[in-house]
């Protein structure tokens, strides 16, 4: 059966890990940091490419791009072993594991990578499960510190994913300038890893059954905007929920546009006539880059905190709608530098909530205790949507002449059913449910008043025979 959700009448955090293990503040920012390190891994990307190119002269640019969807297949499809076992062993040993797996992807794939083959080893198989690990870990954490706060919370940690970047590309590009692409990348790994493996010893999950002081779920249900199951689901329980099966196709849905971006700007660039152009005298790339890391982070933040009062499916209707919209428009700007950089920076400002937007409702729909497990499942998504969206849309375009215009007219479409999904069919089916569930306070006082009314019968019958007793007992005197 699915555990009920049982709350402890005090914050026992601070009392369990300490002042700084204990505060929930904490652990979101270090949560954040550890973020912010692996966003690199795919935001930074495309800043590799050109470096790649030159030093793999001869193979199909299809076969480079494949190293982009490698990361994102094992940073989301081991994630669902990843999450069970950060809900069972703890968060600290995961963390662990996956701080040495990015730096020796970086390290080994910079320092020893003689093909494209092997860097599916080093920076897909490798750093993509590090960060896989860290990523669910860091994600998972926030769910389960702040059910009060869940879009805000979720929304800064996938912030630090989806705005790191925003920090260190034009620092990395700089090192690629000045050191070529391989030595970059093994600087970067090596100095992630080690600040990563630092986070790792401070973050926990807070003790079974803690809340936030002074927050009631009942309280909040009334509310309606956003709804929180009394339950906490298993993976197996999960997967038997229809629901998960229509948040795992509209997260698929939603995720293909801005992936085909991260993958292949440089060559959507190119494919629009604009890759050689300068704005405001920096290169269009790793300008656009920096600038959709940025709507990208605010982009989770923002939606995140609006979800928490507007609901997370009015949202994501809200969102997808847009984005797909924004998507399709990407088609119609050939040779506008400036259209470039801003039409992507407002790509990335509609498309990086659903990983605050997802994440949330996990949490709410199936409950936060295994929502490390529960998120890794609905997250492989993502590896499914990168196939496309990296080797899938690079060998479209080739096939096209280079072109990207049909890779992103299906993404729009996608995008648009994801939103129309969201708003009529997973609002209603998650609602109905949750409705029909009944709290853990209500079972007890249901069980305590069958008790009570079991016992008020079983003595109502003695007495009854009592009584019956003592008149035959009158009858034979």
């Amino acid at each position: 059966m699915a555990q009920a959700v049982v709350t402890l009448p005090r914050d026992s955090a601070k009392a369990a890990y300490g002042g700084i293990a204990g505060n929930r503040w904490v652990q979101l920012v270090c949560g954040v940091v550890a973020m912010i390190l692996i966003s690199n891994y795919q935001y930074a990307f495309t800043l590799f490419t050109p470096g790649m190119r030159q030093t793999f002269a001869g193979v199909p640019y299809a076969k480079i791009a494949a190293i982009f969807s490698a990361f994102i297949l094992f940073e989301t499809w081991p994630m669902p072993v990843a999450g069970y076992f950060v809900d069972k062993l703890g968060i600290r040993k995961l963390m662990t594991l996956g701080a040495i797996c990015i730096a020796l992807g970086w390290v080994l794939g910079g320092t020893i990578a003689h093909s494209p083959f092997e860097l599916y080893i080093y920076y897909g198989v490798i750093a993509g499960t590090g960060a896989g690990i860290i990523y669910i870990s860091c994600v998972a954490n926030a769910v389960k510190w702040f059910p009060d706060r869940r879009g805000l919370a979720v929304g800064l940690t996938a912030a630090g994913f989806g705005g790191g970047a925003a920090l260190t590309v034009i620092p990395i590009a700089g090192t690629i300038h000045n050191l070529g692409w391989a030595k970059a990348m093994a600087a970067w790994g090596l100095a992630q890893g080690v600040i990563a493996l630092i986070a790792a010893m401070i973050l926990r999950h807070p003790p079974a059954g803690w809340v936030p002081a002074g927050w009631n779920q009942s309280t909040k249900q009334a509310r309606k905007a956003v709804v929180q199951s009394k339950v906490n689901f298993t993976w197996t329980q999960t997967l038997g929920r229809p629901e998960f099966y229509f948040l795992y196709t509209m997260f698929f849905f939603a995720c293909a546009g801005g992936l085909i971006a991260t993958a292949s700007l440089s060559q959507i660039a190119k494919s629009l006539h604009v890759s050689d152009a300068k704005v405001l005298g920096l290169a269009i790339v790793p300008l656009t880059v920096t600038l959709t890391s940025i709507c990208n982070a605010l982009s989770r933040v923002v939606w995140g905190t609006v979800s928490d009062r507007l609901g997370r499916e009015n949202t994501m209707f809200i969102t997808f709608g847009i984005e797909a919209i924004l998507v399709f428009l990407v088609t119609r700007i050939v040779g506008s530098p400036i259209a470039f950089v801003a039409l992507f920076s407002f790509v990335f400002l509609f498309w990086g909530e659903i990983y605050s937007l997802f994440s949330a409702t996990t949490g709410d729909v199936f409950g936060a205790k295994n929502a490390s497990a529960n998120y890794g499942m609905l997250y492989t998504a993502k590896g499914l949507a990168s196939v496309f969206a990296g080797f899938g849309a690079a060998a479209l375009a080739a096939y096209l002449g280079g072109s990207f215009a049909v890779p992103f007219y299906i993404s729009a479409g996608l995008c648009g059913i994801a939103a129309v999904f969201s708003l009529f069919v997973v609002k209603p089916l998650v609602r109905g449910r949750i409705a029909k569930e009944t709290s853990p306070i209500a079972e007890v006082r249901e069980a305590l008043a069958i008790a009570g009314a079991r016992a008020q019968a079983a003595g109502t019958k003695k007495e009854a025979a009592e009584k019956e007793k003592e008149e035959e007992l009158a009858h034979v005197s």
